[in-house]
C-alpha cells in the first residue's frame, strides 16, 4: 500500500486521496473505503494512472458525477480515479483548458469531469439552445454518451458530435463518432465494461439560443408553445428545472429525497402489447388497462416503470420508516433516508423487480452501474 501511494503521488497532475469512503462521492451515498482516490487534472495524467494500475494489475473504478453508480459496501480492493475537470465550474474562465464554448458555432467541448449542469448552464448563458431539456440531470459530462442520457424528449445522441475515447489494452485515445457508440435507450456500447474510457466529449449547440422543439406536456403549458415550437433556451431550462425538483431529480443534499441513483428502472419496451394489457386488466381491472401509458417505439412499446411499479402495490415513499425507500416524490427513484446500506437498496431494487415481473409478466432493468458488477438479467 505505501509504494502504491507513493508511485500514485509521483505522477504529475494528480491528487491522491486515501482516508475517504466512496459514499462521499455518490449521490445516493453508499459505498464502501477504496484504496485510494486518485483525481486527475490532465488527460495525459488519467492515461498514466489508468496505464500503471493496469500494469500492476490493480482494480479501478472512474468515478463520475457518482449519480448513476451503486457501490458496494466495506474495504474495496479498487482504486477510484477521477478524471479531469472533476470539481472544476464550468464556467469558470480560470479553466478554459478543461471546457469551450464558441458561441458563433455552437461547438463545445469539455472534459469529462465536468459536471454536467454547470456545463448547460454554461452553455446557455452564452446564448446557446439544445440542451436546455437536459437541465439539472445530475453527474459528469463524460457519463452522458456512456448513458446516452435523456429527458423531455432530448438524448445526449441528438447533440453529440464526438467522444475522445481512451483504449486500455491498445493505449491510444482517439475521436469516436456517435455512429460508432449504438447509442441507445440509455445505453451505448460504452456502458458496462472499462476498457473503453471517455476522455472529453464534443457537443453542438444552437447559436440562435432556442430550444430543440418542445415535445412533452407540462413543458408545452409552462413554456406556453405548441407541440414542436421552440423557446429561449433558458426559459425552457427553467420550467424543466421546475419540473425536476418537484420530482426529486435535482440533486440536494438538503433534501433526502435527492439522495438516490436518479431513475433506477429504465422504462420497459415490449414487442407486443396484448399479454401486458391481459396482466393488467386481470391485476387491476379493466378501467385502468384501458389507461396504461403507452409510447410506441422502433422495436414495439414503451411502457412507464414508474407506473408499472405503483401499480404493483409500491407507492411513493414505500416502505415507510425504511432506511431505503423509493423518493415520496418520484416512484422510480430509490433513497437512502441517511442510514442504508448498499444491500439495503438492491434488497428494495430485487423486491420492486421480482413483483413487477410477478403482477405483469415484464422484467424492469436496473439504469445505474453497479460496482463491482452484478449479473446482467438476460431478459
Amino acid at each position: 500500500m505505501p509504494e502504491l501511494i507513493e508511485d500514485l503521488t509521483a505522477i504529475p497532475n494528480v491528487l491522491v486521496i486515501t482516508s475517504r469512503p466512496l459514499s462521499a462521492f455518490t449521490t445516493i451515498g453508499v459505498g464502501g473505503m477504496p484504496r485510494a482516490i486518485v483525481r486527475t487534472n490532465t488527460n495525459a495524467a488519467a492515461k498514466q494512472v489508468l496505464d500503471y494500475l493496469d500494469h500492476m494489475d490493480i482494480p479501478s473504478l472512474v468515478l463520475g458525477g457518482g449519480s448513476n453508480l451503486v457501490i458496494d459496501d466495506g474495504d474495496l480492493d479498487v482504486v477510484a480515479v477521477q478524471l479531469p475537470g472533476s470539481g472544476v465550474r464550468a464556467g469558470d474562465a480560470r479553466y478554459t483548458d478543461h471546457v469551450t464554448i464558441d458561441p458563433k458555432s455552437g461547438a463545445i467541448t469539455s472534459d469529462a469531469g465536468i459536471t454536467w449542469d454547470d456545463l448547460v448552464q454554461s452553455a446557455i448563458g452564452l446564448g446557446l439552445g439544445g440542451l436546455e431539456c437536459l437541465s439539472g440531470i445530475p453527474g459528469s459530462v463524460g457519463a452522458t454518451p456512456v448513458q446516452n442520457v435523456g429527458a423531455y424528449g432530448v438524448e445526449i445522441a441528438h447533440i453529440l458530435n464526438a467522444v475522445l475515447v481512451y483504449d486500455r489494452q491498445t493505449k491510444a485515445a482517439q475521436w469516436i463518432e456517435p455512429e460508432q457508440l449504438d447509442l441507445g435507450y440509455r445505453t451505448s456500447n460504452l456502458k458496462f465494461q472499462d476498457r473503453r474510457i471517455v476522455f472529453a466529449v464534443q457537443l453542438r449547440g444552437n447559436p440562435d439560443g432556442l430550444s430543440a422543439p418542445l415535445r412533452y406536456t407540462e413543458l408545452l403549458r409552462m413554456c406556453d408553445a405548441r407541440e414542436g415550437e421552440r423557446r429561449p433556451s433558458a426559459k425552457v431550462r427553467t420550467a424543466v428545472l421546475a419540473q425536476r425538483r418537484a420530482k426529486g431529480m435535482v440533486y440536494d443534499p438538503h433534501d433526502v429525497d435527492t439522495a438516490s441513483a436518479g431513475s433506477f428502472f429504465t422504462n420497459p419496451v415490449v414487442p407486443d402489447l396484448r399479454p401486458v394489457i391481459e396482466r393488467v386488466r386481470f391485476a387491476c381491472g379493466d378501467d385502468v388497462a384501458e389507461r396504461i401509458p403507452v409510447h410506441p417505439v422502433a422495436n414495439g412499446y414503451k411502457l412507464s416503470a414508474a407506473w408499472l411499479i405503483e401499480r404493483a402495490g409500491f407507492k411513493k415513499g414505500w416502505p415507510e420508516n425504511g432506511v431505503a425507500t423509493l423518493s415520496t416524490k418520484h416512484s422510480l427513484a430509490i433513497t437512502n433516508r441517511g442510514r442504508a446500506t448498499t444491500n439495503d437498496v438492491w434488497n428494495l431494487a430485487n423486491q420492486i423487480m421480482e413483483e413487477v415481473e410477478r403482477t405483469f409478466g415484464i422484467r424492469l432493468h436496473p439504469e445505474p452501474v453497479a460496482y463491482p458488477p452484478r449479473p446482467r438479467p438476460s431478459s
